[in-house]
């Protein structure tokens, strides 16, 4: 069926409404392209309007008519709050949240790193970190920014859109978009996977403090001495704490289907093109996960589409 008839031939208690955060370009906009496919009505948000707007133009002239854009800056309360007023006015309920808006951490020499020629599977096996120590700078600015944009910003965007996830008349799904580095084996403390790892204990106060000392040992240096990774360490730590989060959230929502999803090593902005998957692949795990069935899995990691271990 042509996407456009579809899409728009769901109407009333049948149409699902979604959200995909970060999703003016790469892994987001797929998704949000792949959903509308689906017959899903799906709000594309980004940061920046210009871009948004342009991201969905380019959806209109595909046929895809019911894709409409809001402004969404995740570290900003008061545009969380306007983007939840907005579907509460317009659509009434969330049926699917994409959690994909995400920050790197580091600042990178984009040439120095592409002079490096890393092939993917260095970059998989985690054995590149002294080899990109001269082309990736870590600052604690940066390192604060990845942790409040990819799990403080998260929650916010979560939190706020809750109760309107709870109004879904097909079972609310959300999706948090994660990564192979948020896997546990690759954290050097056992007392720090230990507590990542144990769902029965995990807690948004015990997420907070894992957070906290993280940051100082960041600031003094210690991140290494400490047992924290060294490859992208914020950006490792904060997506392994999305994981956790994952779990949470599930526990308190039973009703729900809440995972998180590794898309794939895919060729985007956010790793700086190093990738070796196509977008179109990154987003059948993130999609898969938002059209899962009313009572389908729920607290899972999946590496792309496969349930895996956290």
């Amino acid at each position: 069926m042509d996407p456009a008839v579809e899409a728009n031939g769901k109407q009333g208690e049948s149409q699902r409404y979604a959200v995909v955060t970060g999703a003016n370009k790469g892994i987001g906009l797929e998704t949000v392209r792949q959903l509308a496919c689906h017959g899903v009505k799906v709000i594309l948000t980004a940061r920046d309007s210009s871009r948004g707007l342009k991201a969905v133009s380019s959806l209109h002239q595909m046929g895809l008519s019911s894709v409409v854009f809001h402004q969404l800056d995740v570290l900003d309360p008061l545009s969380v709050v306007s983007l939840a007023n907005f579907i509460r006015e317009n659509f009434g309920r969330l049926d699917i949240l994409v959690n994909n808006a995400a920050a790197s951490g580091v600042i990178v020499d984009e040439d120095g790193l592409r002079a490096l020629n890393i092939d993917p599977a260095s970059w998989l096996s985690g054995k590149v970190t002294n080899i990109i120590q001269d082309v990736i700078k870590h600052t604690y600015e940066k390192a604060e920014e990845c942790l409040n944009t990819n799990y403080y910003g998260l929650r916010r965007v979560t939190e706020a859109l809750l109760p309107l996830l709870q109004q879904s008349t097909s079972g609310a799904k959300i999706v948090n978009v994660s990564s192979l580095r948020s896997e546990l084996r690759r954290i050097p403390s056992e007392s720090t996977r230990n507590e990542l790892g144990s769902a029965e204990t995990l807690s948004e106060e015990k997420l907070d403090a894992v957070v906290k000392r993280f940051l100082h040992d960041f600031k003094e240096n210690a991140l290494e001495a400490n047992g924290w990774s060294t490859m992208l360490p914020a950006y490792s730590i904060s997506k392994a704490i999305v994981n956790a989060y994952t779990r949470v959230l599930a526990r308190k929502y039973p009703e729900m289907c809440i995972n998180c999803v590794h898309p794939g090593y895919v060729d985007t902005d956010l790793n700086w093109h190093t990738g070796s998957m196509t977008v179109e692949e990154g987003a059948r795990g993130p999609v898969m996960c938002a059209l899962l069935p009313r009572g389908g899995c729920t607290g899972c990691y999946f590496d792309q589409t496969q349930v895996a271990d956290f």
